[in-house]
């Protein structure tokens, strides 16, 4: 079995810490707010809040979600000098 380095540690801990809060932020999105948003009833931009986060607000997290885990592993692979070269 192959160790691992100490910089390797530390990156796969970074690497799975990110992920894990990225993903309990997802769970939170998708099961537990559209859970209770039916019993939330105003409206939000005209539109009943449960339909709004169903039909658009999970749709933005998501691709708030993608967009940060895109940007800080990009960051995190340059302070660990893994990066992938660009051509």
């Amino acid at each position: 079995m192959q160790q691992l380095s100490e910089a390797h540690q530390r990156y796969w801990q970074k690497n799975l810490r990110i992920t894990g809060v990225l993903l309990a932020i997802w769970f939170f999105v998708t099961f537990v707010i559209a859970y209770f948003a039916r019993d939330l009833s105003f409206n939000f931009f005209g539109w009943p809040f449960s339909f709004w986060v169903g039909a658009q607000g999970a749709l933005v997290v998501y691709v708030l979600i993608i967009w940060y885990y895109a940007r800080t592993m990009n960051r995190l692979d340059q302070e660990f000098g893994v990066a992938e070269e660009e051509e």
